[in-house]
């Protein structure tokens, strides 16, 4: 494995108080493209670490094509995405607090020398700790790049007008009409999106069954997106038609601009968390649930008696968690309060059910072997598993279902850690929290990591979904996939921080206002199903490094291969977090259709 630290030549020197790399220290150095080859060779066949890895490779495959070479990297290892999976009792991820915890000496932050050596060390520990707990080590594969890849493109300016359906028969246009064009045109494709933007319309580049119109001279053509309209009934004209209505586009109905709390609550308590139970069914269907808009005035509901809080904070502190109780401290009615339980063995819907029952008792509901875990309730069949061996060296307290039944916490040393002071909040499948905001400060990005057992025979991947008060995507960028990672302003990005975790980071103060709701989801690659992939472990967190302020353990039922996973959403002036736990039989294509854009082959 290779760590790799090195200094350039730059104009713009930035927080030269933070990494202080002055003009001075910086005076005759080399420019990326002078030392590209040295580097290069260094990173050939071996493994590039970091600690948000993802940004690291992203920013040399740039320098790269910027000098006309490839990155010469095949594999990385997130240091972040390592611990998230070895899960040690901190308060947070970042480098300088899991050098206290493993002992690696900081000796000045920020410095790229003192960096790498301290990455090192953290680097040496988790391995030990991975090694430990048999954990799978998360290497991400990564394929050449092309420059045309990551080349910066100009961002779509969203359209400002609500969709207000179909084209009729005798029309007119109307602003916020989603239109696509195929095939050839007489003028030039560009001069009609120019056109027709200015004129209000929404220009999509797929057919979906929101499209209000497809413009073509070729309605014979037979391609996909005349198939896809004829199929969906959405109505087809011709170039012409097309430029005599863009004469007459009539007024559309603008999207509801919601302001979100930015500046200091009346009140400075800590919003309450809000519990609600989804009573969606649990059965497979077509599309996806659509509720109904969010449009309720800014109003403040009630606490829920007993209910833990999620608080605010002033600007520059950092959101703390709410504090776990110790161990052998729960609550009688939640007598596992503070304790984390894996679940080995059984039929999926037994484990399911296994997990429900300990997130009803106070107790978390792990996924995977890690530090944090307190308990082992084995099922049948779970004395088999390969971590069994693991858990006895760990002297884990291990359980048979009937332990669910009146469980008694044991007061135990577990894993060989202390407990952390602060806990995340477990969510229930269906429960909703307020996100806390900075007060007066810089919104941090909310970090909305999933997580499961390593699968040796299927993929899994994270979208995400910016929907409008309509509960329709408002362009195709603002589905965010593998093959299209970002949306246009970068607001929201799907990060890979292994085979088995994808994070979606959500920048809220800067989504557009059309943005009412942003739906994470997962969906299986292949012929697998939730059923053999089990639960999928959900963690909210402020910032990269941030340990998650709330998580969900979300078991889909058999047969499904996508599921919801949370929904991010507008109420009044703040946003809110659900867990959903929602899973259909149906594909990701069949989702995305749902929500108003089609996914090419």
């Amino acid at each position: 494995m290779s760590l790799v630290s090195a200094s350039f030549n730059t104009s713009a020197m930035g927080p030269v108080e933070v990494h202080g790399l002055t003009a001075e220290r910086l005076r005759g150095a080399p420019t990326f493209d002078q030392v590209a080859g040295r580097i290069g060779a260094m990173l050939q066949d071996r493994v590039l670490v970091a600690h948000n890895a993802q940004f690291d490779y992203d920013f040399l495959a740039h320098e790269f094509a910027r000098a006309r070479m490839w990155l010469p990297v095949s594999q990385r290892l997130c240091t972040l995405a390592l611990n998230r999976q070895v899960d040690p009792p901190t308060d947070d991820m970042k480098l300088g607090t899991l050098a206290t915890h493993y002992n690696v000496p900081q000796e000045r932050a920020h410095d790229a020398r003192d960096d790498t050596r301290v990455l090192a060390g953290i680097l040496r520990a988790s391995l030990r700790e991975a090694a430990r707990l048999d954990l799978p080590l998360p290497l991400v594969t990564c394929p050449p790049r092309a420059e045309s890849q990551f080349t910066p493109k100009p961002p779509k300016t969203p359209c400002a007008y609500r969709n207000p359906g179909r084209l009729t028969s005798d029309g007119p246009l109307r602003q916020g009409m989603k239109v696509a064009i195929t095939g050839e045109t007489a003028h030039a494709r560009a001069e009609l999106v120019g056109r027709a933007v200015v004129a209000g319309l929404n220009m999509m580049t797929s057919v979906s069954r929101h499209t209000s119109v497809l413009v073509t001279n070729e309605p014979a053509s037979g391609s996909a997106k005349v198939r896809r309209a004829l199929a969906e009934g959405v109505p087809v004209i011709d170039e012409h038609a097309f430029l005599r209505m863009l004469a007459d586009v009539r007024p559309g109905t603008t999207h509801e601009a919601t302001a979100v709390a930015a500046a200091p609550m009346a009140e400075p308590e800590a919003e309450p968390v809000v519990v609600t139970a989804d009573l969606a069914p649990r059965t497979p269907s077509a599309a996806p649930v659509q509720e109904a808009p969010v449009r309720e005035a800014p109003v403040r509901e009630a606490p829920v008696p007993g209910a833990p809080t999620l608080p605010t904070a002033a600007p520059g502190v950092p959101v703390p968690a709410p504090r776990r109780p110790a161990p052998s401290a729960g609550a009688p009615d939640k007598p596992l309060a503070g304790r984390r339980v894996l679940v080995l063995g059984g039929v999926h819907a037994d484990a399911a059910a296994a997990r429900t029952r300990i997130v009803e008792l106070g107790g978390s509901a792990a996924i995977n072997l890690s530090a944090s875990v307190t308990d082992v309730v084995l099922l049948e069949k779970g004395e088999g598993d390969r971590r069994m061996s693991r858990i006895a060296t760990l002297e884990l307290p291990v359980h048979d279902i009937h332990w669910l039944s009146a469980p008694t916490a044991i007061a135990t040393a577990a894993s060989g850690t202390a407990p952390r002071a602060q806990e995340p909040h477990v969510m229930p499948r269906g429960g909703v929290i307020d996100l806390p905001t900075a007060h007066g400060g810089p919104a941090p990005e909310w970090y909305i990591t999933a997580g499961w057992a390593p699968q040796p025979d299927c993929g899994i991947d994270v979208v995400a979904f910016l929907l409008d008060e309509d509960q329709q995507v408002t362009f195709d960028e603002d589905f965010i996939f593998y093959g299209a990672p970002e949306s246009p302003a970068g607001t929201v990005r799907l990060l890979t921080g292994g085979p088995a975790e994808q994070t979606i980071a959500l920048n809220l103060a800067s989504l557009p206002p059309a943005t009412r709701k942003v739906v994470v989801a997962a969906a299986v690659d292949g012929a697998a199903t939730f059923g053999t992939v089990g639960a999928i472990q959900i963690g909210a967190a402020l910032g990269s490094s941030g340990a998650p302020l709330a998580r969900a353990t979300l078991d889909a039922a058999t047969t499904e291969r996508t599921m919801l996973l949370v929904e991010i959403y507008r109420r009044g002036p703040v946003w809110r977090l659900r867990a959903v736990g929602q899973g259909y039989d149906h594909g990701l294509d069949a989702l995305a259709r749902g929500y108003g854009v089609d996914i090419a082959d």
